[in-house]
């Protein structure tokens, strides 16, 4: 009998094991009953169910994402690592992470979005936003703590551009007025410091984000404007990454004189990116665009520094 008393109370003072994990905020959305039960229901392995194919391929988790940024080539970024043959793309964004109407289907859901793939291959989604979304580091982490992630950048000051050229363009075709570039980066005489295009391009603050959840080796970051003008070297360094073998070649690759950028060549087909992309910039005054430029160095300087490497940007 003293022995059952002995063993109930070591039962009840036992300590519970907590997983590691790194320290987040008290307020982080973990703690919401929403992140909690997803978390628990998508945890068992009973709640997933593989869809195969005859052929043998199956729908899986990605084990890479592309999660940014906006306008710095993803697109680009996406077509050329799908030219290797162990790579299974999505095609769509699937803004599982960020979208809270998506989150709450569950990983299942997530994994219905997803390519067939083999076993040897590469699940890869990208989706632009996740990189600014304050809440998507951890949602990765808590689905996969090895997650390679690949960050595709480009000069903030021209990313601010093109991020208003797509908008300015989508409210073109829908015969919708839209204000000029100007009205958006100047408040009261000022560069419009609150313009959700800027804070995108500052990237050392959502870098921050991403590193408290994933190592620096765990982000693979591509260089955009160099994508642009020599693609070859950049998907090199991907393969790399990613522990592919290598098996792109330069002669995938060929400059488009009157598109002015580069398109694919694959087994004798030939394609290009969406006529959307490449688009030409608004005429901006310089001495905005010199504003634009130097507001960024010090944000610029501070992300070097983050990631221990610099780029060429003004």
């Amino acid at each position: 009998m003293a022995a059952f008393l002995l063993g109930a109370v070591l039962l009840i003072v036992q300590p519970q094991i907590v997983p590691s994990r790194p320290a987040v905020n008290s307020n982080s959305e973990t703690s919401q009953p929403v992140q909690r039960e997803l978390l628990k229901k998508t945890s068992q392995k009973n709640d997933f169910k593989e869809n195969i194919h005859s052929n043998g391929s199956c729908q899986q988790l990605p084990q890479t994402i592309i999660i940014g940024v906006r306008k710095g080539g993803t697109r680009a970024l996406l077509e050329m690592l799908s030219l290797h043959p162990d790579i299974a793309a999505a095609e769509s964004e699937v803004h599982f992470f960020d979208w809270e109407d998506h989150y709450r289907n569950g990983l299942q859901w997530y994994i219905n979005q997803m390519p067939f793939s083999y076993p040897h291959q590469i699940t890869v989604e990208k989706t632009p936003a996740y990189f600014t979304s304050p809440k998507v580091p951890e949602r990765v982490y808590n689905m996969n703590q090895s997650m390679r992630l690949l960050l595709i950048l480009r000069d903030p000051s021209e990313r601010v551009l093109s991020d208003y050229t797509q908008v300015f363009y989508n409210h073109m075709q829908k015969h919708k007025p839209y204000p000029s570039i100007e009205q958006f980066l100047i408040k009261n005489g000022e560069l419009n410091v609150d313009y959700k295009a800027i804070n995108r391009s500052l990237y050392y603050i959502h870098m921050q984000n991403w590193l408290k959840y994933f190592p620096l080796d765990h982000i693979h970051i591509v260089d955009g404007d160099k994508l642009i003008k020599d693609p070859f070297p950049e998907i090199e360094k991907v393969e790399r990454f990613l522990k592919l073998s290598p098996q792109i070649n330069a002669s995938n690759f060929y400059f488009n004189k009157t598109k002015g950028f580069y398109c694919l060549r694959d087994s004798g087909r030939e394609r290009c990116l969406h006529e959307s992309k490449g688009r030409a910039h608004p005429q901006v005054d310089t001495w905005l665009l010199e504003k634009l430029q130097e507001y960024f160095h010090e944000p610029n300087k501070k992300f070097f520094e983050l990631v221990g490497r610099t780029f060429d940007w003004h």
